[in-house]
C-alpha cells in the first residue's frame, strides 16, 4: 500500500506521521465532554462506549452533537494535515488516527468503534467517495432502523465506492478501516443475527447497557 523511494530516507517522517495521527486521533472528547459538562465519566453509562451514540444516553443531545462533531474533525485534520506531504504520509496519518480512537493509550486502549472518526478520513481523504458511504449510510438507516447495521453498510461500501471514485491506495486503506470497524462491531452482529439488537428511536435504544454503534 505504501512504496515510498526509500524506507531508510522515509521511516522517520512515516514514523512521525502515525504518532501524530494517533495522538489526534486518541483524544476522547466524549469522555471529555461528558466530564466538563458534570455528567461524570462516560465509561459508567450505558455501554461504557466514549462515542456519540452513548454519549446520547446521558440525555444530553447537545453533548452528544459536540462529540460526534469533534470525532470527525479529528479524523478529517489528521488526514488533512497529512495530505500536505503526500498521499503516503495521509494515509498514515489517518490510520494512526483511526487507531488512536479505537486504542488510545490514555483510556488503557478502550476506545470507540470509530464510525464518526472513519467518517471525516474518508470524507478529507475522498469526499467522493465519503459522501456514498453517508447515503448508504442514511439510506439503510431510514430502512432498516438499525444504527449499527447502517454503519456496517456504510463501511462496506466505502472500499466499493473508493474502487471507482479513488486511487487504489485508498481502496486498500478504506478495506482495513471496514474491516475493523466490522471487528469492533462484532456485538452488534451478534444481537443482529438472534434478532436482539435495538432499532433507532425505540426506547429500549435510551435506555440499553449494552455495545452502541459509535
Amino acid at each position: 500500500m505504501i512504496d515510498p523511494i526509500s524506507w531508510g530516507y522515509s521511516w522517520p517522517y512515516i514514523l512521525t506521521a502515525f504518532i501524530g495521527g494517533y495522538s489526534i486521533g486518541s483524544v476522547p472528547f466524549g469522555m471529555l465532554f461528558t466530564k466538563m459538562s458534570g455528567l461524570g465519566d462516560i465509561r459508567d453509562i450505558g455501554s461504557g462506549n466514549i462515542g456519540a451514540t452513548n454519549v446520547l444516553r446521558t440525555g444530553r443531545k447537545g453533548i452528544a452533537a459536540a462529540t460526534l462533531l469533534a470525532d470527525v474533525i479529528k479524523g478529517a485534520f489528521a488526514a488533512l494535515i497529512g495530505t500536505q506531504f503526500g498521499p503516503d504520509i495521509a494515509v498514515v496519518a489517518a490510520l494512526g488516527a483511526f487507531l488512536g480512537h479505537l486504542f488510545p493509550i490514555w483510556l488503557k486502549f478502550r476506545g470507540g468503534k470509530g464510525v464518526a472518526t472513519a467518517v471525516g478520513i474518508i470524507l478529507a481523504l475522498s469526499w467522493q467517495t465519503g459522501l456514498v458511504a453517508l447515503f448508504i449510510w442514511g439510506l439503510a438507516a431510514a430502512i432498516f432502523r438499525y444504527s449499527s447495521l447502517a454503519a456496517l453498510l456504510g463501511a462496506m461500501a466505502t472500499p466499493i465506492a473508493a474502487w471507482w471514485l479513488a486511487t487504489p491506495q485508498l481502496v486498500e486503506f478504506f478495506a482495513i478501516v471496514c474491516i475493523l470497524i466490522w471487528i469492533r462491531h462484532y456485538s452488534n452482529i451478534r444481537r443482529l443475527l438472534k434478532g436482539e439488537e435495538t432499532k433507532i428511536g425505540s426506547k429500549s435504544e435510551k435506555t440499553s447497557s449494552e455495545d452502541d454503534a459509535s
